[in-house]
This record gives C-alpha cells, structure tokens and sequence, in this order.
C-alpha cells in the first residue's frame, strides 16, 4: 500500500464518488459530518480558504455561498473536473506533494482538509509546508474518521488499512487503501508541524450518540 496507490484508485472512482456525494447517498455526511465541517471553517470568519482534496467540489461551492474566496485543488484530475463543470468555485489540479514543494506562494486564513488526509508521507511534508500556507492567526482544519471508533477489531496503531465503500449504494471499483493514525498520532503531527490545536470536536449521530468523525481546529503557531 502506498501513496501513489490512493490516487489511482480515487481516479477510477472519480465517476460513482461524484454521484453518491450530489445525490446524498452517504448517510454520515447527511447526519453530521458535512455540517461539522462547514461550521469549523465557519467559526474562524475566513476570507480565503484552501480546501485541499476538494473532490467534486461541495465544500468549495458551500463556502463560497457565503462570500468566502474559495480555491479547491485535488491531485485526482477526474474529481477537478467534475468540480469545474459544477461552477460555483476556483479548482485546481495540485497534489499534497505539489503543495509541499511550495506551489502556491498564497497564504490563506484558512486551510481544510476534509477526510482527505489518507496517505502517509504525503500527509507528513503537507503538514510540515502548513505554517507557509498560513495567515499569521491562521489555522488547518482537518475532518478524518474518529480514530477510536473505526474498526475496534484492529490494533489501534498507526498503520496502512484497507478502504471500504461499506454504506454506500452506489457501485465503485476497488476501494484505496488509507494510512490509520491513533489520535495520539494526529495531535503529535499538528505539533511537529508548528500547529498548535486549539479545539478537537467529535460529531455524534443524533441517534446513537457515537462519533462518526473527529475535527482537529489547529493554529499557525
């Protein structure tokens, strides 16, 4: 498993990934998950945002409803695509390891990145570029699965996971593989990349009260 490995396999999801997202096909998103992250990137009162591994599109064009001056980028150029024919928002093809070698020489108030953080150096240098990326005030909003509650069968360590499309009715290919980190893990990588977290949140299905992902708020330090 490797990160290279992520990006094919999204590339051959790109089509059925679009339509399960614009046609609410994914129950967690629906419950929480999406408006947990439109209400982070909220609370701070950006005037720019990097959404980074933008997909399709939505958070993009959410945002930029509401007056925020938005750029989407995805290293998937079927999903940018996709994004672009939507309108509504700026997208650009740029992949975590573009934005680590110093692509954008933009800073912005805001950086988000939701459930979009799955590899694992990619993920290491784009973090250690984020201060670059940065505001002074500025802060990384990331959304991933709530790292307790993913498989409680497996080992909790960090490690390469097999993906699922478990929940979702719409037909895709092989699922890509992800990199797990223990929260511990998560906290550790804000840290040693200049972020200083100032808030964790953890939305609950409104029903059984579980987490269903966990939002990491972590400022520029």
């Amino acid at each position: 498993m490797t990160d290279a490995e992520i990006i094919e396999r999204w590339q051959s999801n790109s089509e059925p990934w679009t339509r399960a997202v614009r046609e609410g096909r994914i129950g967690s998103r629906l419950l929480a998950t999406d408006a947990a992250i439109v209400d982070a990137v909220l609370a701070r009162k950006p005037t720019t945002v990097l959404d980074i591994g933008c997909g399709e599109g939505w958070l993009a064009r959410a945002l930029a409803t509401r007056g925020i001056d938005v750029l989407g980028v995805d290293a998937v150029a079927d999903l940018v695509a996709q994004a672009r024919r939507a309108g509504g928002g700026r997208f650009e093809v740029l992949s975590h390891e573009a934005l680590a070698d110093g692509v954008l020489d933009t800073r912005f108030d805001v950086c988000v990145c939701n459930f979009s953080l799955l590899g694992e150096a990619s993920v290491e240098r784009l973090l250690a570029r984020m201060p670059d990326l940065l505001v002074a005030g500025g802060a990384l909003i990331v959304q991933t699965l709530h790292p307790p509650t993913v498989d409680p069968a497996q080992p909790y360590r960090d490690g390469w996971r097999e993906g699922s499309w478990c929940g979702i009715d719409v037909e895709f290919q092989a699922p890509a593989p992800w990199y797990f980190r223990t929260l511990e893990s998560w906290v550790r990588l804000f840290a040693d990349s200049g972020l200083r977290i100032e808030s964790l949140r953890e939305p609950l299905h409104p029903r059984t009260a579980m987490p269903l992902s966990l939002v990491l708020v972590g400022e520029r330090a």
